[in-house]
């Protein structure tokens, strides 16, 4: 389920590091652990399991802030807008709406590192309409979606354009394993149908992770149009926990492009 929240600016500060995600990402822990230190430090250390992989079937849209003004030689958005928001997703039962609502209302947090950042105030949480489509579907990813592999002997991984010939085997992969590592799912070993179908030019971007830190790291994704056929559960899978790797912090963050969603009452967007 997706849900958007609103905040508002409540500090003079206006400037935002562009690479922001790991300060929201250590936010929604840090809000999941005030109600439920158990379901925190699971989501946080373990995940769901799948083997030796781990899977932290929650993620994030990038902030919505309007039209900001670019410091590219800081690396740095100075924001405009009093009203920021962003969507997240997690993989849990219709049960956990309300919960989940009542997590984040009211929250303050302060985006940034220890030079830059906003503070911001939650003002608003919404829950967003539902997948309800058919087997294929159109969809743009918003944040960059990130699928990797480890070369022998290498200490860091090579991430691969959507265009390389292994992307799509390496994207159901990562599914198979997230569906496998949700308890009560009936072990799969493939997903039939699947086809990924690349419909847009592929953009770069290189994003840095706990920067000014001695664990800083970067992390390559991309960003595109494409087509993707694969049974209704796992666009549901998608929905719920994003698609490629790294959900949680913010990557592979993709919206349906046609009217395949329908709000919690009922109707058909």
């Amino acid at each position: 389920m997706r849900f958007k929240i609103t905040f508002n600016r409540t500090g003079k500060q206006r400037m935002l590091p562009m690479d922001y995600q790991y300060y929201l990402s250590a936010w929604i822990y840090k809000v999941i652990g005030q109600a439920d230190r158990e379901f925190s430090d699971f989501l946080h250390s373990q995940g769901y399991l799948n083997g030796h992989k781990s899977f932290k079937l929650f993620g994030y849209s990038p902030l919505s802030f309007g039209k900001p003004v670019l410091w590219k030689e800081k690396s740095l958005f100075e924001i405009q807008e009093n009203q920021l928001s962003v969507n997240v997703s997690f993989h849990l039962a219709e049960a956990a709406e309300k919960f989940i609502i009542g997590l984040f209302n009211n929250q303050q947090v302060y985006v940034g590192d220890r030079f830059n950042g906003l503070d911001l105030t939650v003002v608003g949480v919404e829950r967003l309409p539902a997948f309800d489509g058919g087997e294929t579907v159109a969809y743009r990813a918003q944040s960059p979606v990130v699928v990797g592999i480890l070369p022998e002997g290498k200490k860091y991984p090579d991430y691969l354009n959507p265009e390389n010939e292994s992307y799509e085997v390496l994207l159901r992969q990562n599914l198979v394993n997230k569906f496998n590592s949700i308890p009560g799912n009936a072990p799969i070993e493939s997903i039939s149908p699947f086809r990924f179908e690349l419909r847009s030019s592929p953009r770069s971007k290189l994003v840095t992770i706990k920067p000014y830190t001695p664990e800083q790291s970067k992390v390559r994704g991309f960003v595109f149009d494409f087509m993707l056929t694969c049974p209704v559960e796992i666009h549901q899978l998608i929905e719920g926990s994003g698609l490629g790797e790294k959900n949680s912090m913010g990557f592979g963050w993709v919206q349906p492009m046609q009217s395949h969603l329908t709000d919690p009452s009922g109707s058909k967007h």
